[in-house]
């Protein structure tokens, strides 16, 4: 016994000691991952806390640094004061010249043209020679219908002699038998011989009244050989080709030689009548009322204005509103007449027109560069007393000569930029550039400091 419990304390003492370092190996596993799960832990916790750091420092300065350089910024910008002035009323519209007659000159013969009497180009007067068609057919054909009007006349003086000699023959008979009616009572002759007498005189009279009506017939072929006459006469005008009205000539389609039918789907050449001549422009259906209102003023005008000649426009008068609306576009169109004396205006040309229906006194204007246009409506930057930039919500009104009227939202005398808004924002402290007193418009420069105010734009501008 003693020896058997020996042994199996032996085999237990052997077993605790290969468990024992299974034990210590697995502890130590675990307290190495406890050891590398809070060096991790503070390793993100330290790098978080610098991310914020570093953030907070860059944006924050950076944000601090704009605060400091908006405040600190002075934008240097062109000013110019609002100011009282009389503005005409004005409508503008692009328009579109058209000749006040345009006729397109075809050959009413055919024939060869034989001679061309005008320059491509030329202005011609009415009445002068254009085209010479060949007329020897025509001429021909009013000889022979002449011929035939003669020999028509002739018939008819024959037929005439003989009218004349059967009723000098019928005259006869109705003595004859007048006088046998006398002696056929007196029984110097028979009943025989005076119903013979009476018979022959009804026949001489019948004879008369149809070389009369024979005659007639003759007449009438005389009226229409005269009438053959007549259109061989209408035949040979056609064979000149004159002009109908006085204008410019265009472009020659045939040239001496060719065959010309008679009414040709082509024109021989087109003339149009450009003094007077008229523009044609449509405006919206609202403004029909104040042009109906203004159309008897006396300053009521319409003026053209081709685009590059700004500085010579002509001025013409309102001839034509059209009777009905255009329900498509909301519009109505107008015309209006202009003399082109000069020949400015051509047939087709857009240009600029400009209805002044009258005056408006004392309206506020700023030069058109100080408007700017925003999403919802037009904007003004303008200078407080303090030198610093506001933004004002304005109601712009006519344009003209780089001036806008300003119906609402500016007063007079109120500083406004007109060059430099770019870099401005509201309450940004602004200074007159060099070379500008505060508002001065005298300082060489157009209303508002600019250059050149003929090429104030109307940004802001309406009608």
């Amino acid at each position: 016994m003693s020896e058997e419990s020996s042994e199996q304390l032996d085999v237990a003492i052997d077993d605790q000691k290969d468990k024992a370092p299974s034990a210590l190996s697995s502890g130590k596993v675990l307290y190495n991952k406890k050891i590398r799960s809070r060096v991790v832990q503070a390793i993100s916790g330290l790098c978080l806390v610098l991310i914020a750091f570093l953030l907070w420092h860059f944006l924050g300065d950076k944000s601090e640094k704009a605060a400091t350089r908006t405040r600190a910024e002075v934008v240097p910008v062109e000013l110019a004061a609002a100011t009282r002035k009389d503005v005409p009323i004005q409508i503008k519209s692009i328009g579109n010249v058209e000749a006040l007659s345009t006729v397109s000159v075809r050959s009413q013969i055919e024939g060869v043209l034989q001679r061309v009497h005008f320059t491509p180009g030329q202005e011609v007067k009415k009445g002068d020679l254009l085209f010479t068609i060949d007329p020897r057919p025509q001429q021909a054909a009013l000889g022979q219908a002449e011929a035939n009007l003669l020999k028509a006349m002739a018939a008819v003086r024959q037929g005439q002699d003989i009218v004349a000699r059967d009723q000098a023959t019928a005259n006869n008979s109705r003595i004859i038998a007048k006088r046998d009616d006398n002696l056929v009572e007196a029984g110097v002759i028979s009943r025989e011989e005076y119903d013979n007498a009476v018979a022959k005189a009804q026949a001489d009279e019948a004879t008369v009244r149809s070389d009369q009506s024979a005659v007639g017939n003759l007449q009438a072929a005389v009226k229409a050989e005269q009438a053959n006459v007549n259109n061989a006469k209408v035949q040979l005008s056609y064979t000149t080709i004159r002009s109908p009205l006085t204008g410019k000539t265009g472009n020659l389609v045939t040239t001496v030689g060719n065959l010309i039918r008679a009414n040709d789907t082509t024109p021989m050449v087109t003339i149009t009548q450009t003094a007077p001549i008229y523009a044609t422009f449509s405006v919206p259906e609202q403004d029909l009322l104040r042009i109906r209102q203004y159309a008897s003023a006396s300053d009521f005008k319409a003026e053209v204005v081709i685009p590059g000649d700004e500085s010579n426009p002509a001025e013409g008068k309102l001839s034509l509103v059209d009777n009905t609306v255009d329900t498509s576009t909301g519009t109505i169109r107008l015309k209006a007449t202009f003399e082109n004396g000069d020949r400015k205006l051509y047939p087709g040309q857009f240009v600029n027109v400009v209805l002044t229906l009258g005056t408006q006194h004392d309206a506020t204007v700023v030069p058109s560069q100080a408007v700017q246009v925003g999403q919802d409506n037009s904007f003004v930057y303008v200078v407080k007393p303090d030198m610093s930039a506001e933004v004002r919500n304005v109601k712009t009104g006519t344009t003209v000569d780089g001036m806008t009227v300003i119906e609402q939202g500016v007063q007079p005398e109120e500083q406004v930029v007109t060059d430099g808004q770019l870099r401005l924002v509201p309450g940004a402290k602004v200074q007159p550039k060099s070379g500008q007193g505060r508002g001065n418009p005298d300082s060489k420069r157009g209303p508002g400091g600019n250059t050149n105010p003929g090429d104030a734009g109307g940004t802001g501008g309406g009608n």
